[in-house]
């Protein structure tokens, strides 16, 4: 693009339609304008395919200095009258330019105020040929004339995006990370090796380039698997690690680093919740701050809600009250198997009988599986029933070829009860290249809840194939 430009801009064509008489001193000292008298364009157009990208200068830079990224580009522009200004915007949409922060329409400093400067992106309008049948006849009928004008804009760190400051910074050929999850005003982000030199820089700029965020944090080890949360380092901003987060309309509030949040189970907490119905009962056995219980209860749910967190169990009496529901959700503060041997086990022989919905929810993907043994003879001493048996909604991670399949062997084996075509398999989301989190559904089987400890038999299933080894991104569940 950058030769073919070049000879566009020498072109007779160009001669005619790009008019660099009309540099705007405004934005650029009268000192540094070419000589009326000297050749047309004496100034240099620095219209590259990186035209956006901040001077090299910045390679490397660990504190962030604003100032260096400023530079002066040269952009095309249109002289359109004031009265059509809004319909020839609508237009040309898609030529005008976009940078944030920078407005497209500029007065005319030549003229009494009878026109506008509309720039446009130098990357799509080159020369008026460059416009599309559609916008060009639209600039006919708005009697705007096809006659490009040169404008010196003035670039700086402020009509930059994260991605391209954090592009010109970190050395050429290494990833650069803009992307974060959102935790209320905390972004939260899982740096490379690479890029710790810089992690101050980044925190500065993603915090500069998103409205709103006023604390940035970095993730330094995996999560613990016993509380689900993770030691982090603030990288930028003030260091209030209590987040106010409203999610699928429910308000949550919790020190986000003491507690496990992720605000990319959103759709997972709505999608289990919905299958609840007014009158059921919910067991949470690895509750956190509520995401399920919280809602569940507002949809008129009765909750049992555990969590072993200390932290957490006391974020989830204070989400019950703030969401007004304390009185329908009931929480303890226990580890989860001594949970469903406890209070689910004292509770379930009269919820059988009932005629509510009974559902247990053992969401901590890391070991979840692991606790179905729990119910194991459970209720042995009980007589079996086939009515209203609850239903099991289990999480866990595979790094499996088949991960439907390996999520239901490892149920399978913890419950002493194959499940293979009595249960179904939702992919929740990609945790890493290798690694999916899963969530498997089941009527909870009456062989396994009222049998006793001689009855109980390793259910016979095929492992699963094995999924090729290859490096592993770490990632918050």
């Amino acid at each position: 693009m950058s030769r073919l430009l070049r000879r566009v801009l020498t072109s007779a064509h160009t001669h005619r339609n790009f008019k660099p008489a009309a540099l705007h001193r405004s934005l650029w000292p009268a000192a540094s304008l070419p000589d009326s008298d000297g050749p047309a364009f004496a100034v240099k157009l620095t219209m590259e395919p990186k035209l956006y990208q901040p001077p090299p200068g910045v390679r490397g830079m660990t504190s962030l200095d604003k100032e260096a990224f400023t530079q002066t580009i040269t952009v095309p522009a249109l002289r359109v009258p004031t009265g059509v200004l809004n319909k020839v915007i609508k237009s040309l949409r898609k030529s005008t330019i976009q940078r944030p922060g920078m407005t497209r329409v500029l007065h005319d400093t030549e003229d009494n105020g009878e026109f506008r400067l509309v720039l446009l992106d130098p990357h799509r309008v080159s020369s008026t040929s460059s416009f599309s049948e559609a916008e060009a006849e639209a600039l006919r009928s708005f009697d705007v004339a096809e006659e490009l004008q040169s404008h010196e804009l003035l670039l700086t760190y402020d009509n930059l995006k994260s991605e391209e400051v954090l592009e010109a910074v970190l050395p050429l050929g290494q990833d650069v990370t803009s992307g974060f999850s959102r935790v209320g005003h905390i972004a939260h982000m899982n740096l490379r090796d690479h890029q710790l030199p810089y992690k101050n820089l980044i925190g500065q700029v993603i915090m500069d380039k998103n409205p709103g965020v006023t604390c940035v944090v970095n993730k330094t080890n995996i999560i613990d698997s016993t509380y689900r949360n993770f030691k982090m380092e603030v990288l930028a901003g003030e260091e209030n690690m209590v987040a106010k987060v409203k999610e699928n309309g429910v308000m949550y509030e919790f020190d986000f680093s003491r507690v496990y949040w992720n605000s990319r189970l959103s759709t997972e907490h709505q999608r289990v919740v919905q299958l609840t119905k007014r009158g059921d009962t919910v067991f949470d056995v690895f509750a956190g701050v509520g995401p399920f219980a919280v809602p569940a209860a507002r949809s008129g749910a009765n909750v049992w809600a555990n969590d072993l967190n200390p932290e957490s169990y006391r974020w989830l009496q204070h989400n019950c009250k703030i969401n007004k529901v304390d009185g329908k959700v009931r929480t303890f503060n226990m580890d989860g198997r001594a949970f469903i041997q406890g209070p689910v086990k004292q509770e379930l022989p009269a919820l059988l009988k009932g005629k509510g919905s009974i559902h247990v929810v053992m969401n901590l993907p890391a070991l979840a599986l692991e606790f179905l043994d729990a119910f194991r003879g459970l209720l042995h001493h009980e007589p079996p029933c086939d009515e209203n048996l609850p239903t099991v909604y289990c999480y866990g991670f595979s790094k499996e070829d088949s991960p439907d399949t390996d999520v239901v062997n490892r149920a399978s084996r913890s419950l002493g009860f194959p499940l293979e075509n009595r249960c179904s398999v939702h992919f929740v989301r990609n945790v890493a290249p290798n690694k999916d989190m899963m969530c498997v559904r089941f009527t909870l089987p009456k062989e396994v809840l009222f049998s006793s400890n001689d009855e109980q038999t390793e259910p016979s299933v095929e492992p699963a194939p094995k999924r090729q080894k290859c490096m592993e991104t770490t990632d918050s569940i």
